[in-house]
């Protein structure tokens, strides 16, 4: 800009030293007519219409330019805008994925033990009901063996203290030795 600020003013000064010689008449043709007018200020003139259509054309073209810069900042600035709402979903979203995930696991988590209490309750149930079978089992054959043992006629057991056989005393048999045996 300051360039052109520059040959303008060159280009004044040299019309105004050479204005006499700018402003003389002379034959000029224009094609179909032939006049009689000052060449060098044609010449100026187209000079200076040149120069403001060129002035035109970039004031125009900066405007647009300023214009379309704006618009394009204006665009920018709204897809900054959806991105950082998009990034803001996308951890609300993964914040709410993973908070479902933690609240599954730990639901899974309470099933889970719910279930293994209530097995190992009943396992618990089952030893006691066969702990309580075992022992009624026991009771019963101890019973039968007591009664049998007093329905073969009370077999005596005698210990003898002297260092021998044990004798068992049965009745209407006698006393007799057991070789081999010292408890009964």
């Amino acid at each position: 800009m300051l360039f052109l600020v520059l040959v303008i003013l060159a280009v004044a000064g040299f019309a105004a030293q050479n204005w006499p010689e700018i402003t003389r008449p002379s034959s000029l043709n224009f094609g179909i007519v032939q006049a009689d007018a000052p060449m060098g200020l044609i010449l100026l003139t187209l000079l200076g219409l040149t120069l403001l259509v060129f002035l035109a054309t970039t004031a125009t073209m900066r405007t647009q330019s300023l214009y379309e810069t704006r618009q394009h900042a204006k665009a920018l600035n709204a897809q900054r805008d959806l991105a950082e709402k998009a990034e803001v979903s996308r951890f609300t979203d993964l914040r709410q994925l993973l908070d479902g995930h933690l609240r599954d696991e730990k639901q899974r988590e309470s099933i889970v033990q719910a279930e293994m209490e209530k097995t190992m309750a009943q396992h618990q149930r089952e030893l006691r009901n066969q702990l309580e079978q075992m022992y009624h089992l026991l009771t019963s054959r101890l019973t039968e063996m007591e009664r049998r043992i007093d329905t073969r006629g009370g077999a005596r057991v005698e210990r003898v203290e002297e260092i021998g056989p044990t004798r068992v005393v049965e009745p209407g048999l006698g006393v007799h030795s057991q070789p081999g045996r010292e408890r009964v």
